[in-house]
């Protein structure tokens, strides 16, 4: 390949400084040096002619700068894998560019506020919120080095080595025509499947398409032969949530037979046994956010994080319009999970919160409808919500005709008085009761019924109970 260097009148801010080339065990690369107007230094690998017309267009890798991934191999990030997936899938290709870009450590915050921000997380916060917190933004790159360097190469079309469209937004802005993204074969760890889940969540990056239904539900484990009995019942049982996409509200709650999530004292230990706490915590593990209102926090000072199953913790949302939750809840404590407490524009809170924790206000005359929560959550990188408890909050839900699904667990228990379950207000006829496709599962000595009200697209209860006022005889002829 030839290291003949190239002028560009369209990228004056970066300059080529100097070219060589560098043997690795991918192949043997051209290392070319840049230097960008504010004296940052960057390197681009390319291999092949990168800028034949051929009609087969290179791949080409933005890689940010990140010393503990790249250099000191640390799993809290996929950045050292991503590099050397990227090198070896463009020295299988025979043709393509590795831009490695320098001052965007931390996605441009530096590496000592990396490094805060990663303190942070060992609190519990996600790397969204602990940027933040630091009153830096979630993502301060910007890519127009990159693109520089690419037409410098006489690049203006190529498949992108990434999962995040951000990437393929910033240099489309800058005149790079993006055929494809290609995604990196780079497994989740452990270590950083919370960190790589946050990313899907909140900054859109792609889910990877190879994840089948079971490897979701089960953590990392992919199924190298057939699934067992249990296995395939749990892809039966979850996986149309896992395929249901970014936008998805599943209402979920335990009651007696005779229709009560507690006693009359207000006891709820346990009202349904352990293979349907199994299924909550499955649920929970499926979405983005958990959703609860305060007399749930109060009566039961839930955790609301995911124990009985692998799988990543959701953020907790509390619906407390008035600011009454106790501050020695779980949820504001435990920083296991971040906690968004939405309150009424006039509540009073605490000045000073654990970091975990954020407060969010809403209008109380219209922000705490249903239908504006799940918006103003989605607004929020949340698209995927569990609407848990207590009773009145799934009513409210499933009354506004929000809800995706419903799972409704019986426990063969009769409790005669206490706190009610699904009450809403129906019609008089039975012929407009709420109903949908419904399968049931028998968990332990329970029975849980699953509503697909996704499947079916009912009227609301809300509006079944005006129609049938306004079908009530008027006396007149």
């Amino acid at each position: 390949m030839s290291l003949e260097f190239r002028t560009s009148e369209e990228s004056p801010d970066v300059t080529r400084v100097v070219a060589t080339h560098l043997p690795t065990r991918h192949g043997d690369f051209a290392l070319l040096g840049y230097r960008d107007g504010r004296g940052t230094d960057h390197v681009a690998l390319t291999l092949g002619d990168v800028a034949a017309d051929d009609g087969e267009l290179p791949l080409v890798r933005l890689h940010s700068e990140c010393l503990t991934g790249d250099a000191l191999g640390s799993y809290r990030c996929d950045c050292g894998e991503q590099l050397d997936a990227a090198l070896q899938a463009i020295g299988a290709a025979g043709r393509g560019v590795l831009i490695y870009i320098r001052g965007h450590e931390g996605r441009g915050i530096g590496l000592l506020d990396k490094l805060r921000a990663y303190a942070l997380q060992d609190s519990g916060i996600d790397t969204v919120d602990a940027n933040t917190h630091l009153g830096l933004p979630a993502d301060a790159r910007d890519y127009d080095q990159s693109a520089q360097i690419l037409r410098e190469l006489g690049v203006g079309k190529i498949r992108l080595l990434s999962s995040n469209p951000a990437k393929q937004e910033a240099l489309e802005a800058l005149g790079i025509h993006v055929e494809a993204r290609v995604r990196l074969n780079v497994a989740d760890r452990p270590e950083n499947s919370r960190y790589l889940s946050t990313k899907r969540a909140r900054m859109r990056h792609d889910l990877p398409p190879e994840r089948n239904a079971w490897d979701l539900l089960a953590g990392a484990r992919v199924p190298t032969g057939p699934l067992t009995p249990q296995e395939e019942a749990l892809v039966l049982r979850y996986g149309p949530l896992v395929e249901a996409g970014p936008r998805l509200v599943i209402g979920q709650l335990g009651q007696s037979l005779d229709g009560f999530i507690a006693s009359r004292t207000g006891d709820a230990c346990f009202v349904t046994g352990e293979a349907d706490r199994e299924h909550l915590h499955r649920l929970r593990a499926l979405v983005d956010a958990v959703l609860v209102g305060a007399q749930t926090v109060a009566a039961d000072d839930c955790q609301l994080t995911v124990r009985a199953v692998n799988g990543a913790d959701p953020a907790r949302v509390v619906v407390d319009p008035h600011a009454r939750i106790p501050l020695t809840a779980k949820v504001l404590t435990d920083p296991r999970s971040r906690t968004l407490w939405l309150v009424g524009s006039d509540a009073s809170v605490p000045a000073s919160l654990a970091p975990h924790v954020s407060v969010h206000r809403l209008e109380t005359s219209t922000g705490f409808e249903p239908a504006a929560i799940l918006q103003y959550l989605a607004d929020q990188g949340l698209g995927r919500v569990l609407i848990e408890g207590g009773g009145l909050t799934v009513s409210g839900f499933l009354h506004a005709g929000v809800l995706d699904r419903l799972y409704l667990t019986s426990a063969p228990l009769l409790v005669g008085d206490g706190v009610p379950g699904i009450r809403f207000d129906g019609a008089d006829a039975l012929s407009g009761a709420l109903s949908a496709p419904v399968r049931r599962f028998v968990l332990g000595d329970d029975v849980c019924t699953e509503f697909d009200f996704s499947a079916a697209k009912p009227a609301s209860p809300a509006a079944l109970h005006r129609a049938d006022q306004e079908n009530q005889p008027t006396g007149q002829d």
